[in-house]
């Protein structure tokens, strides 16, 4: 009787469950939600408010930010994802030949040596001529490699060591 007196509201009885039930509790200060909810909600209505600010651009043709945005409501706002088209696959395979750009790339075999054709899995070298070989083959002299380590030795000594020269003095 007192609090209809006063006109104050009494305390809630226990915690408030949250509204998604999702087992935590929630507060009057995030709409009844947990943390996590409110959260999650807040970010649905920032990417309807984007969506629907930049649909609005669009649709006018303008470019600029600082067009009439539409006003998103305060209640929550539920954002259909794009919708999963069922893809049907047929029992016969299907053989392309030709340049082979079927628009869906090809699943990677086995890996193999390039220099005897051993599978290697996890455990190929990758040489620097661009290949990859076995345990056996894994060294340039044990498959005929294409890549030429004296030039490159020689330009990365090069570049490590810059040509510094004095200026000539004036003799005397």
């Amino acid at each position: 009787m007192e609090h209809e007196e006063t006109g104050c509201q009494a305390a809630p009885e226990g915690p408030i469950l949250c509204l998604n039930n999702c087992g935590f509790f929630g507060s009057a200060a995030t709409m009844n939600m947990c943390s996590k909810c409110h959260k999650d909600m807040m970010l649905k209505q920032e990417q309807a408010k984007l969506a629907a600010s930049s649909f609005g651009s669009i649709v006018n043709g303008t470019s600029s930010t600082n067009a009439n945005e539409p006003v998103v409501a305060a209640s929550p706002v539920d954002i259909q994802s794009q919708t999963v088209v069922p893809k049907t696959i047929s029992s016969q395979p299907s053989f392309s030949f030709g340049s082979g750009s079927s628009g869906e790339p090809k699943p990677d075999g086995p890996k193999r040596c390039s220099s005897c054709n051993k599978r290697v899995g996890l455990t190929g070298f990758n040489c620097r001529c661009g290949h990859l070989f076995c345990a056996v083959h894994r060294y340039s002299d044990k498959h005929d490699c294409a890549y030429d380590y004296r030039t490159a030795g020689r330009d990365a000594i090069a570049k490590a060591n810059p040509v510094v020269k004095a200026e000539k003095l004036d003799k005397i």
